[in-house]
């Protein structure tokens, strides 16, 4: 099963992480990521830019509204992510704490990532993914 570990953060966290030595952030993460990619359970894992420099589309109205970031009343921030192919929730849930985000407003949000396996096979748009992920390697 893959799950999504999802880096949260507040701004007052990101703020505090201005303090510390960004090669020492490195570091932490690239031991963390060198543990679970020689334990074989890293599929993927990305940070993201600086939500200043993003943008949100919301779709309450037509047509959609777009808006610049930094955000309005933003109480946590994703930072980005991990997949992980293990077990259970509880092996994802194991490898979450040790994650190197230790701080006030850190947190690790856990979801499981659905498989193309749990929709209904029958679905004109379910086989057409199919064959895309068959094409380019993913299945």
């Amino acid at each position: 099963m893959k799950y999504m570990l999802i880096m949260r953060a507040t701004d007052e966290s990101y703020a505090e992480m201005a303090n510390v030595d960004f090669d020492e952030v490195l570091s932490s993460m690239g031991r963390f990521n060198d543990e679970m990619i020689r334990a074989g359970v890293l599929v993927a894992a990305e940070g993201l830019d600086d939500a200043a420099k993003g943008v949100v589309v919301d779709y309450s109205s037509q047509p959609p509204v777009v808006t610049d970031g930094p955000y309005g009343e933003t109480k946590e921030l994703f930072g980005g992510f991990w997949i992980l192919d293990v077990a259970s929730q509880e092996e994802a849930v194991e490898w979450a704490k040790r994650a190197p985000l230790a701080g006030p407003g850190m947190k690790a949000e856990i979801r499981r990532v659905s498989s193309i396996d749990e929709f209904p096979q029958d679905n004109e748009w379910i086989q057409k993914e199919r064959a895309w992920r068959e094409r380019t390697g993913q299945l």
